[in-house]
């Protein structure tokens, strides 16, 4: 299955909305109402202390990540918050996950982060996903620490 991640469009707040209630409503949580979301992710996708993130096969959102960036006097600089990561149920197993996590983190290390974070996963799988992005952590949050854009990895 072919896809491409990009940057949200505000054309595509409806349909990102949808993949958020979908992937809530699997685990059992409630986000709110739909319209309040959709009006606000129109608003993320304009705003610089956000990245808003799609996942698009041929036309159709099938996957989105939100990144909502703070200042942190504790982290020493800014820190990226992934609010949400939804994937249709038809592409998770063609990796749109990790793409979107892997862009989100090229896209809060070019904004100068120097941390992302994020609600720890209670699935035992959701959560090797993430650790094997760098993340880490035992309680509700985990964090990946982030090198500054073009500096050495070792």
């Amino acid at each position: 299955m072919e896809y491409q991640v990009r940057d949200a469009r505000i054309t595509d707040a409806e349909r990102i909305t949808a993949l958020l209630e979908a992937a809530a409503a699997t685990r059992g949580v409630s986000r709110g109402g739909p319209l309040d979301a959709t009006d606000l992710l129109r608003q993320l996708v304009y705003l610089p202390n956000a990245v808003v993130l799609v996942a698009d096969a041929r036309r159709r959102v099938v996957g989105a990540a939100v990144l909502a960036l703070r200042p942190s006097v504790a982290q020493g600089g800014m820190v990226g918050s992934v609010d949400a990561l939804a994937v249709d149920p038809e592409y998770e197993s063609a990796g749109v996950a990790d793409s979107l996590l892997e862009e989100v983190l090229r896209s809060a290390r070019n904004k100068g982060c120097v941390a992302v974070e994020a609600d720890g996963p209670e699935d035992a799988a959701q959560r090797a996903r993430w650790e094997g992005h760098g993340f880490t952590g035992a309680g509700s949050r985990i964090v990946r620490g982030l090198a500054p854009a073009g500096a050495a990895r070792h």
